[in-house]
């Protein structure tokens, strides 16, 4: 079986991104800071449904929250994702040559086609 070198930033950080609803908060927390109650009446679903999504989103680092009184503010945390996003474009570099490639092939059978005229049946 092959090891893979897992780095536990990054299994928290795509794991906190996969979620629909937690892309939408953060995309929301860009905008401006929100309390829970706040973030929970946008996004249609109970407090407690939210204070769930937020706290994986808090333990990955991408929003921090602090207490004032009886209300939970949320905002963008310290945890940027220049990391994250460096790992992506190295395979995205990888699958354009790829497909450069493949084009590259393809062409090549077309104009073996074309010099050879129509295919017969």
């Amino acid at each position: 079986m092959v090891q893979y070198n897992s780095q536990p930033r990054f299994d928290a950080s795509f794991s906190a991104l996969s979620d629909a609803t937690r892309r939408g908060v953060l995309e929301q927390l860009g905008r401006s800071d929100a309390s829970i109650s706040e973030l929970a009446d946008r996004f249609h679903m109970t407090l407690t449904g939210m204070k769930k999504h937020v706290s994986v989103l808090e333990a990955a680092g991408l929003v921090t929250t602090r207490k004032v009184g009886r209300v939970r503010t949320c905002r963008l945390g310290h945890q940027r994702l220049e990391e994250e996003a460096a790992w992506i474009e190295r395979y995205r570099q990888l699958w354009a040559k790829r497909f450069d490639e493949l084009d590259k092939v393809v062409a090549e059978l077309q104009q073996r086609e074309n010099a050879d005229g129509p295919a017969r049946d």
